[in-house]
């Protein structure tokens, strides 16, 4: 693999979590403010968070088989990243480069939705859709985010690198939507360190910050250490979540090349 700087898809890891936090913040606003018409017609407020839940879950989904997700392997989380970093799929200067724009990505995206959405994003029952410790406090909150961050990652391992990888993105998203549906109460459900820094720098509230800066990356570390030691490093084919049989080029150091699945003029160590 080269190691040239890969500004377009830095662009489009900024531009998809940039995207992820928009969408957020609309389905919250209309699901949890007080003032819409969804939130007075769904009084349960655990049937609210699991629609919102599936809004992001459908987001991932989107995202992730996307043109662009496809082109730049649909990370726009920092602990996906750095676990694929860890596997030796990513160079480092891409890692640092996707992680730099994932993080800018994340808050462009929430002043978009601000200007969107306007005051309405800073209500209380909104609050910049910020992930903050639940009624379990700090502690719990660093549990949970290990725990659905380690299962995120494997999972997503596992079928990325199995018969059933072309499923990657619809069970991501699924899981997405489960989390926030059932663990959100405890942490908010990050699993996505720049998510969370971009709704804490619009909102101005760091209540366990650390929690969501580190937990998400230690759940996946944990994944990418598990994974290696049951099947070996040499079975991870990608960093990409779903990979397009060689339709764009890919900057990873990627296996499929090698196994005929895609052309070695858009896979692995020769990608532009």
């Amino acid at each position: 693999m080269r190691t040239e700087a890969h500004w377009y898809e830095y662009a489009i890891e900024a531009a998809l979590l940039g995207a992820f936090m928009v969408s957020a913040s609309a389905f919250t606003v209309l699901l949890q403010h007080p003032e819409s018409i969804a939130r007075a017609a769904i009084a349960n407020g655990a049937v609210r968070r699991a629609l919102v839940g599936l809004a992001m879950g459908a987001t991932a989904v989107a995202l992730i088989y996307s043109p662009w997700g496809r082109r730049s392997g649909a990370h726009f989380n920092p602990a996906v990243t750095i676990a694929f970093h860890r596997l030796g799929k990513i160079g480092t200067r891409d890692a640092i480069g996707y992680v730099v724009a994932q993080c800018a990505g994340g808050i462009a995206g929430i002043e978009l939705a601000r200007l969107l959405l306007g005051m309405s994003l800073a209500d209380p029952s909104v609050g910049f859709v910020a992930t903050v410790p639940g009624a379990g406090g700090i502690p719990g909150a660093f549990v949970g985010e290990i725990v659905i961050s380690f299962l995120q990652m494997a999972t997503v391992l596992v079928l990325a690198n199995g018969r059933h990888a072309r499923a990657t993105g619809l069970v991501a998203g699924a899981l997405v939507a489960t989390w926030i549906s059932i663990e959100g109460p405890l942490s908010g459900t990050s699993m996505n360190p720049a998510r969370s820094l971009a709704s804490a720098v619009a909102a101005h509230v760091w209540t366990g910050f650390w929690v969501y800066l580190t937990a998400p990356v230690i759940g996946m570390l944990a994944a990418a250490e598990a994974y290696v030691h049951t099947r070996g490093a040499d079975r991870v084919l990608c960093a990409k979540l779903r990979h397009d049989d060689g339709a764009s080029r890919c900057i990873f150091r990627c296996g499929y090349g090698a196994r005929g699945g895609a052309s070695t003029a858009s896979c692995g160590r020769t990608a532009a």
